[in-house]
């Protein structure tokens, strides 16, 4: 067998690995706020600066409009979010936070900070390990974009 080609080799296993780990992480957190995880990352971009178009939430998010736009139609049947026309273009959806959406920001900072240092606690990684980590990724992401 070609060691290009072991399984053990691949960086890319690795992130699958990890992504996938610490979204399961996440899950029970985000369970007693009633979301998913594409739900938290959607609310992080609103929470950040509310009223923005899809486009914006997509581009931010490195996604497609058509996989964010049926995640926010759920969001919105669940009352965490509002769209609406835009006023200066028509055809810009105008995503933005309700009360419910804008009181799950308070809930996630009691959540899942505390949450996931105590699921990450075994992890010998320190705070500047995972700046240094994110940073990597960054780049990683900003390659392959």
């Amino acid at each position: 067998m070609r060691e290009e080609l072991k399984l053990d080799n691949q960086v890319c296993f690795r992130l699958y690995t990890a992504a996938r780990l610490v979204m399961q992480a996440y899950t029970p957190l985000l369970s007693q706020l009633g979301i998913t995880y594409p739900q938290y990352l959607v609310l992080m971009v609103l929470w950040e600066k509310d009223g923005q178009p899809v486009n914006d939430i997509a581009h931010r998010l490195l996604l497609e409009t058509n996989t964010v736009t049926p995640l926010l139609q759920r969001m919105e049947r669940q009352g965490i979010v509002t769209r609406k026309r835009g006023e200066q273009d028509k055809r810009q959806q105008i995503v933005s936070l309700t009360d419910k959406g804008k009181a799950l920001e308070q809930q996630a900072y009691d959540t899942i900070p505390e949450g996931m240092s105590k699921s990450l606690a075994m992890c010998p990684l320190l705070t500047e390990d995972y700046q240094q980590l994110a940073a990597e990724l960054d780049d990683i992401i900003n390659s392959l974009k």
